[in-house]
């Protein structure tokens, strides 16, 4: 069994201990877990790492669980889980995560049948979207807020009105697999020029594998005059306001919050996006009164997402 790290708000868990809920980020190297309170304050939360295998997943969510509310479990009503991979949030079935080697898994019914609880799982960029969401725009969910995940791979979660949705097949949101980059470069989903070939982070790793974190690295170097690095920030760029244009057509957000690794890159990316915004905005009236720069937002680094936004979702079924 893994060790814990928890952390307790004793005055907040006095003050409001009824009505709470649980949510749990999960990943590839880490598990995160958050107890969340009626207003949505996190009064508690823990850490282990992450362990491979069915029966691990399982025991380690089961672990996080009881262990982040303490003495209060009885208290809870209801666990949220975000975690990669293909998941069926209405059974709580996961299907292809790679990096914990689970090729399916009935992670809600089993997990919810040890807990005693209902358990509501949801695909980590989507619980992330509902987090942000949450956060930034706090009690005001009324209108459409776009979460853009720069992480690994490009996906979108969108929140509507406070409801996250998943679209006919659950694959609303595959925005990094738009073949449209102009760089045609291969993409391990089977086409060529998908957006994510260019910028997710993996992507600006490999095009830009001088400095780690590469994106931090990039930016500076071609603020210093590199021109290899001018080249590849201006491509990296391009494509990033691809997808900042996509779902601002698409879904008119109020809120284009971005997140992933890529995010803790911090204002100077939402800079250099900016840049490229305002040239195309040069040449483009109707672009232009869109008013995309208000619209963009960094996702708070310091905030739990994954694990807060599964609370969240949970907390609306």
């Amino acid at each position: 069994m893994a060790s814990h790290t928890t952390s307790h708000n004793p005055d907040e868990l006095t003050a409001g201990h009824c009505g709470l809920r649980i949510g749990i980020d999960i990943g590839g190297t880490k598990i995160e877990a958050v107890l969340v309170a009626p207003d949505g304050t996190i009064v508690a939360t823990d850490r282990i790492p992450a362990r491979r295998g069915n029966d691990q997943v399982v025991e380690d969510v089961v672990s996080i669980a009881r262990s982040v509310a303490g003495e209060h479990f009885e208290s809870v009503l209801s666990v949220g889980i975000g975690i990669p991979g293909q998941v069926d949030c209405a059974t709580g079935r996961i299907a292809h995560v790679v990096n914990l080697d689970i090729d399916t898994l009935e992670l809600g019914a089993l997990a919810g049948k040890q807990l005693g609880l209902p358990v509501h799982v949801e695909n980590d960029v989507n619980a992330a979207a509902v987090g942000a969401a949450h956060v930034l725009a706090g009690t005001d969910m009324s209108g459409t807020i776009v979460f853009l995940n720069f992480g690994t791979g490009l996906a979108a979660g969108i929140v509507d009105n406070g409801t996250l949705l998943h679209g006919y097949s659950g694959a609303i949101g595959e925005i990094g697999h738009v073949p449209v980059d102009p760089n045609q470069f291969e993409c391990p989903c089977g086409q060529r020029g998908c957006l994510e070939t260019v910028c997710s982070g993996a992507s600006v790793g490999r095009l830009w594998p001088k400095a780690n974190p590469p994106m931090p690295g990039l930016i500076t170097a071609a603020h210093l005059g590199d021109m290899e690095a001018q080249r590849v920030l201006a491509m990296v760029t391009h494509a990033i306001v691809d997808t900042v244009q996509m779902v601002a057509q698409a879904y008119d957000p109020k809120l284009i919050i971005f997140g992933g690794g890529m995010a803790k890159t911090g204002q100077p990316l939402i800079d250099v996006t900016l840049e490229e915004l305002a040239r195309r905005e040069a040449h483009c009236p109707f672009l232009k009164g869109l008013h995309l720069a208000d619209r963009l937002r960094l996702a708070p680094a310091a905030e739990p997402l994954g694990a807060l936004g599964a609370a969240w979702a949970a907390a609306s079924i």
